[in-house]
């Protein structure tokens, strides 16, 4: 008498190459983003008609609504200090591609801080001063 083997079960669907692709996807966009510094605190440029972007890859200085200044997590006259720092550092390694600084003003900010604050930024090297707006 022959006696039929027992039916064999269906193997599940292996997760193990789904899980690899979904790990490899998680490391592409990890590596893929653009990480920006986070801001050392909330500041509302003022307005204009501009159709350029501000530049995400140079050095970007706050100021915020009293006129105080914020680089990093540096604030006030440190971080004018910090700002001459790293301004060192970037010119060590491209030249003179640090001469051209950021402003990210409060749009409150009063002219006589703005005002103080350009031949201290003009004695820490910078020639070009790039104050970014909101578009009207």
């Amino acid at each position: 008498m022959r006696i039929a083997p027992p039916p064999r079960r269906a193997l599940s669907e292996p997760l193990l190459p789904m899980i690899n692709v979904v790990f490899l996807l998680l490391v592409f966009f990890l590596l893929a983003a653009t990480l920006a510094r986070p801001a050392p605190f909330a500041v509302i440029p003022p307005e204009a008609h501009s159709n350029t972007a501000p530049d995400s890859g140079a050095l970007t200085l706050y100021l915020d609504a009293q006129g105080a200044a914020g680089f990093g997590a540096a604030r006030g006259a440190g971080a004018l200090v910090a700002l001459g720092q790293a301004a060192q550092d970037a010119r060590a390694q491209c030249g003179d591609c640090a001469d051209t600084l950021q402003l990210r003003a409060d749009a409150e900010v009063p002219g006589a801080a703005l005002a103080d604050l350009l031949p201290q930024l003009s004695a820490l090297g910078f020639r070009d001063l790039a104050l970014v707006v909101r578009a009207k």
